[in-house]
């Protein structure tokens, strides 16, 4: 039994019924009792056509429930006739879903857990897991996003955008329990890439693959965090930079640049850099201005300051540091490593210390005391 496979045919599949008439929570029941059928009956008999196997045995889940009693005068006129089996075009139902799916109407945690649901194929219970809540808080979060978006539908073309923010939030989510949702992140984001004709869903992807490279070097055996210029160069994925550099430059090569390609481009000169000492930062101090332009992001001009403070000095970087706002997230951290690299070890110690008082997550917080520590055991 290819899983993958399954978890693949998913999404067409479940926009087929919706595309039928059916409303998305009812859909979404009708393909996983089918999927449930699948791993029963395919090991000894796989069907010639899977997908069209998965439609035809969904629709027929999802006549059965219509017909029942309860919801046999809602859906009268639906079930009057079953149309023939078979899948649709497969590119425009799954891009239709994604955007269903990134509606405006949700929440971002809500557009993800019903991502993850609905394209990516997980259970429940996955989902929970990767993101640390209970089963019966995501199966609620994932209730409420089925019932916002049955019945929805789209007069205009969907935002691309909003889908690819969505990809990323689901990459950004990294690992945890047995779903890893950063190499899921990036399965889903190929399918779109395949599925729509647009620079930026090919620089999500090209951004994904040159950050996911660098994964096996990004935490030591005890599990703290390796800082970039620390990193073994030599644990990077070699393919994954190589395949996510040419997509990179394809999207670039039609001149709509967009965020995505951008941080994308910035991702790139890292991991072409030999040796932390030979990153290309002027490059880099480059891409961001570009980026600050395409975004006007804060955070952005956060990570632009440490990018001058490595092509210009600590000093400069301290200069576009400060025009910023103190309370952004990793300011002062970013405050401390200027003011260590300009020498004022003291300074840096109590800032690294104020920054792990602020940090977001357990192991960023342990890396800046270690930082702190450091410093205030060299004086």
């Amino acid at each position: 039994m290819d899983e993958s496979l399954l978890r693949g045919l998913i999404p067409n599949v479940l926009a087929i019924l919706v595309r039928r008439g059916a409303g998305f929570a009812a859909a979404e029941d009708a393909v996983q009792d089918a999927l449930i059928e699948a791993l029963r009956t395919w090991p000894g008999d796989p069907p010639r056509d899977p997908k069209g196997w998965l439609v035809t045995v969904s629709w027929r889940r999802f006549l059965d429930a219509a017909r029942s009693e309860s919801s046999r005068r809602r859906r009268e006129d639906l079930v009057e006739e079953e149309p023939p089996p078979g899948p649709a075009a497969p590119a425009d139902d799954t891009l239709w879903l994604y955007f269903l799916c990134a509606h405006p109407s949700l929440t971002p945690a809500s557009a993800v857990a019903l991502t993850l649901r609905a394209i990516g194929g997980l259970t429940t219970r996955q989902i929970a897991r990767a993101h640390m809540v209970p089963e019966a808080t995501m199966a609620q979060r994932i209730s409420r996003a089925k019932r916002t978006v049955d019945g929805r539908s789209f007069d205009r073309p969907g935002d691309v955008a909003t889908v690819l923010r969505v990809l990323y939030l689901v990459f950004n989510e990294g690992y945890s329990g047995d779903i890893d949702l950063a190499a899921e992140g990036i399965r889903l984001a190929r399918q779109l890439a395949a599925a729509v004709d647009h620079p930026e869903a090919a620089g999500l992807l090209a951004l994904m693959l040159l950050h996911h490279a660098r994964r096996a070097a990004r935490t030591a055996p005890d599990g703290s965090l390796v800082p970039l210029a620390e990193q073994d160069r030599a644990l990077w994925d070699t393919d994954a930079i190589t395949e996510g550099v040419s997509i990179l430059q394809a999207a670039l090569a039609r001149d709509r640049l967009g965020e995505f390609q951008a941080q994308a481009a910035i991702a790139a000169l890292h991991a072409d850099a030999p040796a932390a000492e030979e990153t290309d930062w002027t490059q880099i101090v480059e891409w961001y201005d570009e980026l600050a332009r395409l975004t006007g992001s804060p955070v952005v001009l956060l990570n632009r300051a440490v990018a001058v403070g490595e092509a210009d000095g600590p000093r400069a970087g301290l200069a576009a540091l400060a025009p910023l706002d103190d309370s952004l997230p990793r300011y002062t951290a970013v405050a401390a490593y200027l003011h260590e690299h300009d020498g004022n070890r003291e300074l840096a110690a109590r800032l690294y210390a104020e920054a792990a008082r602020k940090a977001s997550n357990l192991a960023e917080r342990d890396h800046l005391i270690r930082q702190a520590a450091r410093l205030n055991t060299a004086s």
